[in-house]
C-alpha cells in the first residue's frame, strides 16, 4: 500500500511530541512507520521539508478567530495571537518547528482577507502586513523561550542568581518579576504593548 502524506505527517507529529525536534529524523520516522527511509522521499526530500509540513499541520489545528465576533481590530489581533500561541504550545518544540516558515500560496486567500480587514480599519497595506508579521514573530519568539525553559526544567524568565541590591537596586526591585514570572501575564504585557503601538501608529498616520 502506498504511504500517504497525511499518514507520514501524523506519525511525524507524534514522534515530535515524544523525542523533540532534535530527535526527529527521517530515519527514525521510517522506523516508526515500518518502512524504508527512501520511501519517505516521495513526500519530503529532506528534514526541512518535513518540518515545513509539520508547521502547516500545526496551523491546521489553529482555530482562526472570526473577525465578525470581535469588537474591533484590537480585539481580533489579541485573540488571534493568543490562539496562535496555544497552537504552537500544543506540540513539543512547536516554536522551533514554525520558526522560519513563510505563508504558502494556499495561505494567500486568508492573508488577503486579514489585510482587507485591517485596511478597512485605517491601516495601509504595508503597515497591516508589518503588524501581522510583528505579532507572529513576537509569539513565535515567546514560545521558543517558553518551551526552551520547559526543556531545561526551569520556569520561563527565572533568574538563576539574585542580584546584589546594594549594587543593583533597580534590578533587585524587578527580581520578583524575573524569578516568579507569570508566563501568561508576561505574554499579555508584550502583546498589549504591541497592539497599543499599532494603535498609536495608526492615529499618528491618520492625524
Amino acid at each position: 500500500m502506498k504511504l500517504q502524506r497525511e499518514t507520514v505527517v501524523a506519525a511525524a507529529l507524534k514522534l515530535l511530541d515524544e523525542v523533540g525536534m532534535d530527535g526527529l529524523s527521517t530515519r527514525r520516522l521510517a522506523q516508526e512507520l515500518g518502512v524504508q527511509q527512501p520511501s519517505l522521499y516521495w513526500h519530503f526530500k529532506n528534514k526541512r521539508e518535513l518540518l515545513d509540513a509539520l508547521a502547516e499541520a500545526m496551523l491546521g489545528e489553529h482555530q482562526p478567530v472570526d473577525r465578525a465576533d470581535c469588537a474591533d481590530w484590537r480585539e481580533w489581533m489579541t485573540r488571534q495571537s493568543r490562539e496562535f500561541r496555544r497552537c504552537l504550545l500544543a506540540h513539543r518544540d512547536g516554536g522551533r518547528v514554525h520558526a522560519g516558515t513563510r505563508p504558502q500560496p494556499h495561505d494567500f486567500g486568508e492573508v488577503e482577507a486579514e489585510l482587507a480587514y485591517l485596511t478597512a480599519a485605517g491601516f495601509t497595506a504595508s503597515d497591516a502586513i508589518r503588524a501581522l508579521i510583528s505579532l507572529s514573530y513576537y509569539t513565535v519568539g515567546w514560545v521558543l523561550e517558553e518551551q526552551a525553559a520547559t526543556e531545561a526544567g526551569r520556569g520561563p524568565g527565572q533568574a538563576p542568581v539574585a542580584p546584589d541590591p546594594q549594587r543593583y537596586p533597580l534590578l533587585a526591585q524587578a527580581q520578583p518579576v524575573m524569578s516568579q514570572s507569570d508566563i501568561e501575564a508576561d505574554y499579555e504585557y508584550g502583546l498589549q504593548a504591541l497592539v497599543a503601538g499599532f494603535e498609536a501608529l495608526l492615529a499618528r498616520r491618520s492625524g
